[in-house]
């Protein structure tokens, strides 16, 4: 219940604002588990990433946002994991891989930080490591317009148009043993191809909706 409460009042306050809209959501599997893993540009990213479903989704985040009582306090009611982005955090990878045992799709941002720009960062290595260890499938979500949501013109600021686009399921077939690198680095390039077409549509789609401007993009490099 405190899932769906949050979700709804979120996720509307983001249509509301942002005025949402989603392409692809039937692409999203009705039934069993998935790693969603959206593109990276903006906290907002993870409320638009709600967007695609009503169901309960656990995603990681970064530990910095657990620290204080309140933020710890809330983002565990939501789901959330607490990954340390300074190292290899398998503690949180094996709470996300029994989320997806226990019947509950996931959230990864593959990019693992917030990034800018047009371009894909490099992807870590997570999302595909789990699916290629339990058989599930990865679904690419581009998030166009949340890099820069607020804009300014001459009088008086608006709220960006926030276009989600959701890209065919990447279906995968668990490994047998051990799981290479090689594995892992092939799924990592075909996620980068479906995600960065469904960024490139999704960014592309927001600035029209925004008339021209939400599509202007930042250095690349990452954001703190």
């Amino acid at each position: 219940m405190f899932y769906k409460f949050w979700r709804s009042l979120i996720v509307g306050l983001a249509y509301l604002l942002f005025r949402v809209e989603v392409r692809g959501k039937e692409r999203v599997p009705r039934r069993g588990v998935y790693i969603l893993a959206p593109s990276h540009r903006s906290l907002l990213d993870i409320p638009f990433a709600a967007t695609v479903t009503r169901r309960r989704l656990r995603f990681m985040a970064k530990k910095e946002i657990f620290a204080t009582s309140f933020g710890h306090w809330v983002f565990n009611q939501l789901g959330a994991v607490a990954v340390d982005r300074d190292g290899n955090d398998r503690a949180a990878l094996k709470t996300i891989e029994a989320a997806l045992h226990e019947g509950e799709p996931v959230v990864i941002f593959p990019e693992g930080t917030r990034r800018a720009g047009p371009e894909l960062g490099p992807l870590a290595s997570g999302a595909a490591y789990l699916a290629l260890k339990t058989g599930v499938p990865i679904v690419p979500v581009g998030v166009g317009g949340s890099e820069h949501p607020v804009m300014r013109n001459r009088w008086f600021p608006w709220w960006s148009r926030v276009g989600v686009v959701v890209g065919e399921p990447i279906v995968v077939e668990p490994s047998s043993g051990t799981i290479k690198r090689s594995s892992i680095t092939a799924l990592d390039e075909e996620l980068r191809v479906r995600l960065q077409a469904c960024f490139d549509e999704a960014v592309a789609w927001s600035a029209v909706r925004s008339g021209g401007q939400s599509g202007r993009a930042g250095q690349p490099g990452e954001r703190v």
